[in-house]
């Protein structure tokens, strides 16, 4: 299963879409009965969108989708884990979708949590642990400029996210050598609704 969409072409559709989000003119297309009836048996998302689990950031509304657009995997501050990247392998073998968009966000509370936990040297509890112990190579990498502030450890997080699915994964660092996907990471901005790329792996153009 595939898309004749090129990296290029999934990328413009969904900052097109977030751009109708923005100025209010949302097509709001492929979410009606007759959209879900033809999806019962099989799917054809043109893209993937790796995003915080975070309320305020559903991928559908942001880019302005509907039912079969996006095949989205989320959590909290967009962690890698064996979960997340056996979800992006079926996403790009299986599926055959040509881009995946790491959306990371601006206050992203993860990020915060992680920030807190080095700050004040302390270790959170349960499986939070985890989540603080992955974005923290993220708040040291940012901090290695004394003048980063909040949002600069978000945009380093999701360069980090981009940077550990290729390197972790042989089957979309495969995918990607062979010009059949790529990745980009963005950042959306809470307050005003935009997504703007901030780095990318692969064959395309930001």
């Amino acid at each position: 299963m595939s898309t004749d969409l090129t990296p290029d072409a999934v990328l413009d559709r969904l900052l097109s879409g977030n751009r109708r989000y923005v100025d209010g003119a949302g097509l709001h297309r492929h979410q009606d009965p007759a959209r879900r009836a033809e999806l019962a048996g099989e799917q054809h998302p043109f893209g993937m969108v790796f995003g915080c689990a975070d309320s305020r950031v559903p991928a559908e509304v942001v880019f302005d989708q509907g039912l079969g657009d996006l095949f989205v995997i989320r959590n909290a501050g967009h962690i890698v884990d064996p979960s997340v990247l056996g979800s992006i392998e079926f996403g790009v073998d299986v599926l055959g979708i040509p881009l995946t968009l790491v959306l990371g966000h601006t206050s992203c509370g993860a990020v915060g949590a992680t920030i807190t936990a080095i700050d004040t040297h302390s270790t959170p509890s349960g499986y939070l642990r985890d989540v603080v112990e992955r974005i923290s190579p993220a708040v040291f990498e940012a901090r290695r400029d004394p003048s980063a502030g909040y949002d600069d450890v978000v945009i380093e997080n999701v360069r980090q996210t981009v940077t550990a699915i290729r390197e972790k994964s042989t089957a979309v660092n495969r995918a990607i050598t062979e010009g059949r996907t790529a990745i980009v990471g963005a950042l959306y901005n809470l307050a005003e609704g935009t997504v703007t790329p901030v780095h990318a792996e692969g064959r395309v153009t930001l």
